[in-house]
Parts: structure tokens; C-alpha cells; sequence
């Protein structure tokens, strides 16, 4: 059963679009807004994904040369990059207000998850 409550719902929980807004302003002062900059934006988010990728395989030691390199806090890290570098790319093409975008997808997603809650794995 998908939790209606945040699990953590006693922790106040921040809102991280301001900072994501003043590095996107920042962004922007450096490099600008066009087109470029834009799928530079989007492929940095591909580069910190890979980045995810080899933290996660350095938790598990796959390369027997290499042995275990990472944590799984070197890992969470890796995955807030993520985050935060998508939330700068959604910010940076965002017709309309991020946060509500991402809002509603959230909501989509929880309502197909809600559908399937019991159905076939």
C-alpha cells in the first residue's frame, strides 16, 4: 500500500526549489539560456546518471581490479546530483511553474501505483 503520509512526516520538510531557482539564475547569468546551454543542461543530467552507475558498481566490487570503491553514501550523493541537476533542467525548460509540473507527474505516478497495488508483479 502506497503510505499517505511521508514517512518522515514528523521532520519538516524543506522546499528545494529556492536554492534549484538561484542556480538556475546563476546558470543563466554564466551561460545564458539558448539552445545550447539548454542540451548541455540535459546532457549533464545523462553524466551524473552514469555517475550513479559507478558509484553503485564500486559499492559491489564488480571490477575485480578495482575491488569495493564506494559506499552507498557515495552512492546517495551520486543520486542527489541527480536530482538536483534534473530539477535545474526541468527549471530551465519549464513552460509554466516547475514545482506544479512535477506536482502533477508525481500525482500520475501515484495514481497508476495506487491501480496496480495487488495486481500482477
Amino acid at each position: 500500500m502506497i503510505p499517505q503520509e511521508p514517512v518522515r512526516a514528523e521532520r519538516h520538510i524543506p522546499d528545494p526549489w529556492l536554492p534549484v531557482f538561484r542556480l538556475v539564475g546563476w546558470l543563466d547569468r554564466e551561460n545564458g539560456r539558448g539552445q545550447q546551454e539548454i542540451s548541455l543542461r540535459l546532457l549533464k543530467l545523462v553524466e551524473e546518471a552514469g555517475e550513479v552507475a559507478q558509484a553503485y558498481i564500486g559499492t559491489v566490487g564488480q571490477n575485480p581490479r578495482k575491488g569495493v570503491t564506494h559506499t552507498t553514501t557515495d552512492v546517495a550523493d551520486e543520486l542527489c546530483d541527480v536530482i538536483i541537476t534534473a530539477m535545474v533542467a526541468l527549471t530551465s525548460i519549464a513552460d509554466g511553474n516547475p514545482d506544479d509540473i512535477l506536482a502533477a507527474k508525481l500525482a500520475k505516478v501515484e495514481q497508476r501505483a495506487a491501480a496496480n497495488e495487488g495486481g500482477a508483479r
